[in-house]
């Protein structure tokens, strides 16, 4: 007869988590929440790594209901932070609807004023910091993904222009339609340090799009941030516009993009993402309406000041001239794995 040796069944490991994707993303106005909508799933399609976003979102805004606001109580702007967090639920959420809703302008002191700025000023308000009011909103809206403000503080920003006027504040230096050669805050503001920690540790940064200067930039300018993006690891993609816009980037090329970046901030992008043209002709008149012109791409001009071109497709095809979401989460993801 045989013998047979009994031997213990050992427990089998779990499969490891592959360590999540770390992404942060920073700008603010329409072009930020759709990198965020993006990449709300949260899942690395390819691979099915986990996506972890952190947004890095500008809150020097002083129109609308924001600056109102920001007028009346001293909160930062909340407005394009309450654009990130709706854009980071994915799901259909009829609370996330519910932010969005704007209330009919009128003689009311609500005239104007969406119910998600209303619900981040009370927070703010009552819990003394923006950072934690849209911790806790984010909670209440299941965001995917993290929403922190570029700088601590109420901020207001200060434009140096090519004619050697000095202009203050977002709303005047669009009005003041001159060509902008420097920006920064009127006064000091650091970046909060779960900011400067997401920027340090991730894997990729992505820059925009939206209005080069008084988003993008404006959403770099606190204390610490351009220290960090120069000393992250993380591969620094700049999305650059599709079309040009009247008062911040008139007639700018792709390659000017990027270098107003660099004179700003130092070595901070390795990779510029842009849109193959050309660009559909309705598209094109439709932007020329609004003194926008489609944004002249030359790789070898891009190559020429050290970043690597990257461009491809990211229309939404619905004819609305902005970038796709989706196309944009692709791309981005693409660089992630190559870099």
């Amino acid at each position: 007869m045989r013998s047979f040796e009994v031997v213990p069944s050992l427990p089998v490991a779990p499969a490891a988590e592959p360590a999540p994707l770390r992404v942060v993303a920073a700008g603010g106005g329409t072009g930020l929440p759709r990198v965020l909508a993006g990449l709300a799933p949260g899942v690395e399609p390819e691979e099915g790594r986990p996506v972890a976003v952190t947004a890095l979102v500008t809150t020097a805004d002083d129109g609308g209901s924001s600056g109102a606001l920001r007028l009346r109580y001293g909160v930062p702007a909340v407005g394009d932070a309450r654009n990130c967090l709706v854009a980071l639920t994915s799901a259909p959420n009829p609370l996330a609807a519910l932010f969005q809703h704007r209330f009919g302008r009128g003689d009311g002191d609500l005239a104007g004023h969406t119910v998600g700025n209303l619900v981040l000023a009370a927070l703010a308000e009552r819990l003394g910091d923006l950072s934690r009011a849209v911790s806790v909103a984010g909670k209440l809206l299941g965001a995917r993904g993290r929403v922190l403000p570029a700088a601590e503080g109420p901020v207001e920003l200060l434009a140096e222009l090519a004619d050697g006027r000095l202009v203050r504040g977002e709303r005047a230096i669009a009005a003041a339609r001159g060509e902008i050669a420097a920006l920064r805050l009127a006064g000091p503001a650091p970046a909060p340090a779960e900011a400067l920690e997401a920027i340090r540790a991730a894997d990729l940064v992505v820059l925009g799009p939206g209005s080069l200067w008084s988003s993008v930039i404006a959403s770099l300018l606190g204390g610490g941030v351009a220290e960090a993006l120069r000393a992250t690891r993380a591969t620094r993609v700049l999305v650059v516009n599709l079309f040009t816009e009247p008062g911040e980037t008139d007639g700018c090329t792709a390659a000017e993009h990027v270098a107003a970046v660099q004179e700003q901030l130092g070595d901070v992008v390795d990779v510029a993402l842009v849109h193959r043209p050309p660009l559909p002709a309705s598209v094109v008149a439709a932007a020329a309406a609004r003194g926008g012109k489609p944004v002249a791409v030359d790789r070898a001009e891009i190559e020429g000041l050290g970043v690597v071109p990257v461009v491809t497709d990211l229309l939404e095809p619905r004819g609305s001239g902005r970038h796709d979401p989706q196309k944009l989460a692709r791309a981005l993801l693409a660089i992630a794995r190559a870099r």
